[in-house]
């Protein structure tokens, strides 16, 4: 018998970072060759097929609010219902309570579920079947990629030695906030560092048991499986698979040639 996997795509983040650094909408909002972020990534598992599994129920789950829901289901209902999506509203707080909200909507039908950030528009089908094709042999998989850059562990102090001329001249400098900086506390070693993807696959049972636990604070999924003892899988991720967090990293995702800019009217502009 095949297996048949139901995606779990959390939506209810309200995008504060991205929009801090100069997004004027929700990222998930953005327009990638006509179709919004949050389009793009739910499209990818309509896209991949194999004859060893199946994609059963894709659930979005988005805000929490009664009122933010309606509008979010506005938006992006239509366009989700065309390609087979059930929506139910996410957690109040926590990613972890939005992934539980949608892991109550999966049935006992499916034998797999993969969660997968909204903001990974870009994940490559080959990837994502390769993790597919991997579910039938390992309880739990994560995509990921070693880690080439050095990594330092950043300490944030008082700049003592700031002294602003024109502050003292005009008798502010006394009242001025302290300046902060940062220094290196220490260099880390990098040799088996991996930084981690999504979508993460786990056999449903396995993931229920996961967010059975009275403990859900985490970074992932993958690190409430590995509390209970189970081993996780890492497997091939792909530099394509950004994350859109900052403006910067749409204009990256708009580099991958599978995926363009605005055309036309864009897309949050449509509904």
């Amino acid at each position: 018998m095949s297996n048949r996997i139901a995606v779990i795509i959390p939506a209810a983040g309200a995008s504060e970072r991205y929009q801090q650094a100069g997004g004027v909408r929700s990222k998930l909002d953005e327009d990638l060759g006509g179709k919004t972020v949050l389009h793009r990534s739910v499209e990818l598992f309509s896209k991949v097929e194999s004859t060893d599994w199946t994609v059963g129920t894709v659930v979005v789950a988005g805000p929490h609010d009664p009122a933010a829901f309606e509008e979010f289901r506005t938006r992006h209902g239509d366009r989700l219902g065309f390609l087979g999506v059930t929506l139910c509203r996410g957690g109040k707080t926590y990613r972890h309570e939005t992934v539980a909200a949608a892991l109550a909507m999966i049935g006992d039908d499916h034998t797999h579920v993969a969660v997968h950030d909204a903001a990974r528009p870009c994940a490559p089908f080959d990837m994502i079947e390769r993790l597919f094709d991997a579910a039938g042999r390992f309880p739990a998989l994560v995509p990921g990629l070693p880690v080439g850059d050095t990594l330092k562990q950043v300490e944030e102090t008082q700049d003592a030695g700031h002294h602003d001329p024109l502050a003292a001249i005009l008798g502010t400098d006394a009242d001025a906030a302290p300046r902060k900086k940062r220094v290196v506390a220490r260099t880390l070693d990098r040799s088996g560092l991996y930084v981690i993807q999504t979508p993460q696959v786990f056999q449903l049972a396995l993931l229920k048991a996961a967010y059975a636990q009275a403990d859900l604070t985490s970074t992932d999924d993958a690190s409430l499986v590995e509390r209970l003892g189970k081993e996780v899988v890492v497997l091939d991720g792909d530099v394509r698979n950004i994350k859109i967090t900052r403006p910067a990293d749409l204009h990256m995702a708009r580099s991958i040639p599978t995926v363009r800019g605005p055309e036309e009217r864009p897309a949050h502009k449509r509904f």
